[in-house]
Formats: C-alpha cells, sequence, structure tokens
C-alpha cells in the first residue's frame, strides 16, 4: 500500500505543475500511450483517440453509427458494388497548408494498402486500384465486393496524410505527423503527453472550441480521477468498472459511457518466430485446456465488478453476427486436467505478456489462479502497453493478454485477426478453410448470409483457441462540470469537435 500512495503521490504532484494550463487547453487522461502517430502503423485505441483529433478521416459514424460525411462529402456504389466513388468536400487543407485532394487520397490509401509494416493492408485488401478523375473525385475500384469498406474509411486506413509531409519524413513521419484533422501536431514527449493545438484551416473549425489539447497517459484509473478531482485534467477514458459508483455520486463530476463492440483476449502465438515452438503453442490441447480451466463469470465480476459481458467468441451476444452454435462453455477443471494428460503436458508453464494497468494485471492474476487448478503453471510478464505491442508484433510472446477496441462491421473484429494475411493475425494462425469464409462474408451484403459465413470461419477458428476470448467491455468516461459538448460513443474514440471548457 506504500508503494501505491507514493505512486498516487507522485501522479499527483508530476501533474499538477505541468497540466496547470490555461483554460483553453483541454486536458484528457488516457489509459495508455499511443503506439505511434502514424494511421497506417497504428495498433492502440489510445492511438485513434489521438490519430482522429489530429487527422481527419474520409468518413465517420454517429452515435447510432449511421455513416456520416468528413473529408468525402458524398459516396456512391457502382451497381455491382466493384467501384465506390468519393466525391471530397472542397477546401480542406493539411497542417502544412497544402490541399486535401483526390491525389492525396490516393496517395494515403496507397500507401495503406503497400507499406510492408501497414496494419491497414487485410482492411482494405479488395481495393485493386485507385482513379482519380478529377480533384474532387476519387473512383476505388474493387476485386470483388466489400461490405465492410466504408466501415474501414470510417477509421485508420481512411486517414488521409500530407503527401508532401510523408515523402519528406519517409520513416520519421510519425514524429511530427500532418494531417488535416481539427487539431495539429504540436509535440510529443513519450510516456508523458502528447500536446496538439487547433488548426484554424479547418473546414469545420467553428466547432473545434479549445484552443489546445494535451494527452497524459496514466495506466491506473484511480490516479486518472484523482487528477480529474484535483482539476488537473479535464476528461480521463476507460474509467474503471470499481470507479464508476463513486463517479455517479460525485456532483463535481459527469460520467458517461457507451455499450461496446470490442473484445479482452489471450492471444497464443502459435506461428510467429521462435516462441511459437513450445507445447503451448504447437498443441491446441493445451490450449483448449486453458480455455476450460477459466471462469469467465467469475472473472468479469472479480475484476469488473459484472460490469461486462463475458464471452468466448470476437463479436459480443446480442449482435446479429454472434454464432449461437458455438456458447460460452462452463469452467471444467476435470477436462482440462484430462487434455492436458492426453497431450503429456500435465504441468505445462506459460509466460503470459501483459500490459502495466492495474485491470489487465488482476485479470492475469485471476486467471492464473485458475488455471493452476488445471497444472498450469502461468508466469506473468508486465510490460507498457507500447513495448508490449511492438513486442507482440516481432512475435516475442508465448501468450498476450490485450484489449481490442471493436469495430462498426464485425469484420473488423474477425477478418485481421484468422485470415492467414491478416494484419492484425500476431499468433499467425492459418487455414484456407477460414480465409474463404472470411472472404465470402466481405463479399455479401446479406446480413443473413455474412453472419452464416462467419459461424463456418469461427467453427473452424475456435477450437484452435489461438485466441482465447474473455470479456466484452463497454466504454466508461468522466469529466469535470466545466466541460461540455461531449460524446461517448460505442466505438469508443473521442471526439474532440464540440467539446468546450467553461
Amino acid at each position: 500500500m506504500k508503494s501505491a500512495g507514493r505512486i498516487i503521490a507522485a501522479a499527483l504532484l508530476a501533474a499538477t505543475p505541468a497540466l496547470a494550463q490555461p483554460a483553453g487547453t483541454l486536458r484528457i487522461g488516457l489509459a495508455s500511450d499511443i503506439d505511434t502517430l502514424d494511421p497506417v502503423l497504428s495498433n492502440t485505441i489510445a492511438g485513434r483517440s489521438v490519430l482522429t483529433a489530429l487527422c481527419d478521416k474520409l468518413l465517420d459514424v454517429d452515435e447510432n453509427l449511421n455513416f456520416i460525411p468528413r473529408l468525402a462529402e458524398r459516396w456512391a456504389w457502382s451497381e455491382d458494388r466493384r467501384a465506390l466513388t468519393l466525391t471530397l468536400r472542397a477546401g480542406a487543407t493539411f497542417h502544412d497548408g497544402t490541399k486535401v485532394d483526390a491525389e492525396a487520397v490516393r496517395f494515403s490509401l496507397a500507401r495503406a494498402a503497400t507499406l510492408p509494416s501497414s496494419r491497414r493492408r487485410s482492411e482494405i485488401a479488395e481495393i485493386s486500384a485507385i482513379e482519380v478523375t478529377d480533384a474532387r473525385t476519387v473512383v476505388l475500384r474493387l476485386s470483388a465486393p466489400s461490405a465492410p469498406l466504408l466501415a474501414q474509411l470510417a477509421d485508420r486506413a481512411g486517414m488521409v496524410m500530407s503527401p508532401t509531409a510523408v515523402q519528406a519524413a519517409g520513416n520519421d513521419f510519425a514524429r511530427a505527423p500532418i494531417c488535416s484533422g481539427p487539431f495539429a501536431f504540436a509535440a510529443q514527449v513519450p510516456q508523458e503527453r502528447i500536446d496538439l493545438r487547433r488548426f484554424p484551416g479547418h473546414w469545420n473549425a467553428a466547432e473545434v472550441k479549445v484552443e489546445n489539447v494535451s494527452f497524459r497517459p496514466i495506466p491506473d484509473s484511480t490516479v486518472r480521477i484523482l487528477n480529474l478531482r484535483s482539476g488537473t485534467l479535464d476528461l480521463v477514458e476507460r474509467v474503471a468498472a470499481n470507479d464508476v459508483a463513486p463517479l455517479r455520486r460525485d456532483t463535481r463530476l459527469r460520467y458517461a459511457e457507451a455499450r461496446g463492440f470490442g473484445f479482452t483476449s489471450i492471444i497464443a502465438n502459435v506461428g510467429n518466430g521462435p516462441r511459437a515452438q513450445n507445447p503451448f503453442g504447437q498443441d491446441a490441447r493445451l490450449r483448449q485446456a486453458f480455455d476450460l480451466a477459466l471462469d469467465r463469470d467469475a472473472l468479469n465480476q472479480v475484476v469488473f465488478e459484472g460490469a461486462n459481458t463475458p464471452g468466448n467468441q470476437p463479436i459480443p451476444p446480442g449482435s446479429p453476427f454472434y454464432a449461437p452454435s458455438f456458447p460460452m462453455a462452463p469452467r471444467d477443471v476435470a477436462a482440462a486436467r484430462r487434455l492436458l494428460a492426453e497431450a503429456g503436458q500435465p504441468g505445462p508453464q506459460v509466460t503470459m505478456l501483459v500490459p502495466n494497468t492495474p485491470e489487465f494485471r488482476q485479470m492475469a492474476e485471476v486467471m492464473q489462479a485458475m488455471v493452476r487448478d488445471a497444472g498450469f503453471d502461468l508466469r506473468i510478464e508486465v510490460r507498457e502497453l507500447a513495448t508490449a505491442a511492438g513486442m507482440m508484433n516481432r512475435g516475442e510472446f508465448q501468450a498476450f493478454l490485450i484489449g481490442w477496441s471493436g469495430r462498426v462491421d464485425p469484420d473488423g473484429n474477425i477478418f485481421a485477426f484468422n485470415h492467414c494475411r491478416g494484419a492484425n493475425n500476431d499468433s499467425k494462425f492459418c487455414d484456407p478453410r477460414v480465409d474463404s469464409a472470411l472472404e465470402a462474408a466481405r463479399a455479401s451484403v446479406d446480413p443473413a448470409e455474412r453472419a452464416r459465413h462467419y459461424a463456418t470461419a469461427l467453427g473452424i477458428a475456435l477450437p484452435d483457441r489461438h485466441r482465447i476470448y474473455l470479456v466484452h467491455e463497454g466504454w466508461r468516461f468522466a469529466h469535470a462540470t466545466r466541460l461540455s459538448g461531449f460524446r461517448a460513443l460505442p466505438d469508443g474514440i473521442m471526439r474532440l469537435e464540440g467539446i468546450s471548457l467553461n
């Protein structure tokens, strides 16, 4: 307890002078640091929120998940849905003063599709050609119909970067990114802050009501809320479930929440480099035993006070794309032990990489006790999130406990993690039958048909347990009463336009 007290005190002391800024500065407490400020490479929810303020997208979604215009003011599909025509907004400019035109859109989409390290490649894989017909018109030619394409263009794949800046900076673009969002990059100190300044040339500048934004990564929810109560933060994201009741009673603060469609899961390394070469990575029976040793309901109660929804699929229950033919199995330690004995591994050791937030650490510790009953020796390796994400990308893990914020279209929760060429397939699971089903789901615009294809894919992928799904979490925010205009959306991304400080 003494060390926890010192951490909280240090956080408050460090934050007070640094965050005592003019009323025109919106100060936001993030639950983790970003991984990168390059939309093509970014893979964290913190990065999505910062980049949404920095880089305009072609489309966006509203509170009801309807697509709304951003840089593209209109869009139209061809009759065969193999061409999407985007008409761009007139007068939009990048932070460097250059124009946002069709050639800039072509450049950004081509970079997202071809950069070897791109995390967006599989999201827009059906784009076979990008045609610029005039300064404000782009036609995307597709190799096959793509039901989730609009959803991808309403996320990081649709963020447009200044070609001039990208070409000048090369691999260093993320150090001082130049896009066309409502805020421009000012400074970044890793693990400490990301500062943005209002962009007066933005096409929607009238709705940009604060002069500056300072994002502060503070992994502990309690410390974030202490900073909010002390007046050194104005808005905090990802509030821990056990902080909700006190927040609702606090008349000095406001609480906001939205349903989510993401998930928390354990990634098992089954083919990503040397760390996959062990019994847990090579024998699905060990992963199935691990899964059977878990009690998701108890995990949800102990860590999240019952606030989340236990689950064993990438799509939450209640979604039309949820596969009811694969219900969540109850905990069965005896069956887990039988599988381990059958595999000749009665006491396997597994090292799990865990981000350094209290919730992730507590989840790991609860699961450590659960799987011990089946014979597992679960070791916990805690790392800062951005560091852990880099280790995941490089295959430097055996198992990794991590969350996914979810996407508007179910494809965003399934394809990239389960397709052989999926950009987020860090486990390196690969089965051509799954690929075929996922590609068929993308090509259909009939929700019932898509759901059938997803059920086929999950019927093959889920038993492998290369991902062990645990819970589906909603989005919880808190802010000072002097802040108005904040909206909590189901995708968890903070939109800063319309927010003002009184």
